[in-house]
């Protein structure tokens, strides 16, 4: 049996790797929304995982949609059966299990939801089950808008629904938190990075948050439970949460020139098996000079400049060892 994860853009995604931990034939397959039809007629696949921007879209070519993704209004996973596509919600499942592991209380409190797509619309589901005292949404177009919102001041549960800040873009954030006085609790839907610009800042001020990972694991056993493998136990969907989130973080070394970075990084990369990446070595594959010599031609202030810009798309990357140069952190 071969399963699948579907939508426009999937180079961030985790899913193959919580799949195949359990052996489980899985692959990344990216269409169009002119294809959306085709595809889930075609019995190529006895199931898939559904993500942006088809969640809602791909309700009207299923046979059977069951009641929980009827009442959300999106479906994530679909099952192959006799010939029949039959649609579920295992974001619900995903959500609920982020709030236990994070002891969020949702009655009673005032939630705002950014975005109005297919995962929102499994967001508000569990919130208004969980007794939310109101729920409102933000979008670019609708009455609450990125200008506007921050006069919600009241809200106590933020959360990011839109694709804002995943991965190559992770240096944006949809909202100021700032501006909102009242949070107990944040989260964001993304999961790679693992720490968004939105999660950062909600650190930074004090704010209890989680990224989307624990929903996203959670998620996917579900799915596996509906493609009719075994029941995973909530014990076996923490340990891979924990496998994930550590094969994705990046390791970062530094020290002055001298110290052992390399000599270390080498040794790490053999323990851990994961790729080492030398930031000096990339900037001179970018610039075909060396960081010595571009001080030396251009000055420190220029090098530092160029060194920031090639660290960024260093960062881009996931599940890497980079060793920084002597004075990146200066």
């Amino acid at each position: 049996m071969k399963f699948c994860l579907i939508g426009e853009k999937l180079g961030h995604s985790y899913s193959k790797d919580i799949h195949n931990l359990k052996g489980i034939d899985y692959s990344l397959v990216e269409i169009e929304k002119s294809n959306l039809e085709k595809f889930v007629k075609s019995d190529n696949f006895s199931g898939f995982n559904v993500t942006i921007p088809y969640k809602k879209d791909v309700i009207k070519y299923l046979d059977f949609t069951s009641l929980e993704a009827t009442g959300v209004g999106a479906v994530n996973v679909v099952v192959k059966k006799d010939g029949k596509s039959y649609g579920y919600n295992t974001d619900v499942a995903g959500i609920e299990y982020t709030f236990i592991k994070n002891h969020v209380e949702i009655k009673d409190k005032n939630v705002l939801i950014l975005g109005t797509g297919g995962a929102s619309k499994a967001v508000e589901y569990v919130c208004k089950n969980q007794g939310a005292k109101s729920i409102n949404f933000v979008s670019r177009t609708g009455s609450i808008n990125y200008e506007n919102c921050y006069q919600l001041t009241d809200t106590n549960v933020l959360i990011n629904a839109t694709p804002v800040g995943t991965y190559p873009n992770f240096l944006s954030s949809p909202i100021d938190l700032f501006k909102f006085k009242n949070l107990t609790f944040v989260f964001d839907l993304i999961y790679n990075p693992q720490k968004t610009a939105l999660l950062i800042q909600a650190e930074s001020l004090k704010i209890p948050c989680s990224n989307g990972l624990t929903m996203l694991v959670k998620q996917a056993v579900k799915a596996q439970e509906l493609w009719g493998f075994e029941k995973v136990s909530d014990k076996e969907t923490d340990r891979i949460i924990s496998i994930i989130s550590k094969s994705k973080l990046n390791l970062y070394l530094t020290g002055m020139p001298g110290s052992g970075k390399t000599t270390v990084a080498k040794l790490l990369s053999k323990h851990l098996n994961k790729q080492v990446i030398d930031l000096d070595l990339e900037i001179e594959k970018s610039e075909n000079l060396s960081p010595k010599d571009i001080i030396n031609t251009y000055g420190e202030a220029k090098f530092r400049e160029i060194e920031t810009d090639v660290l960024q798309k260093v960062c881009k990357n996931s599940g890497v060892i980079v060793s920084l140069g002597g004075g990146t952190f200066i």
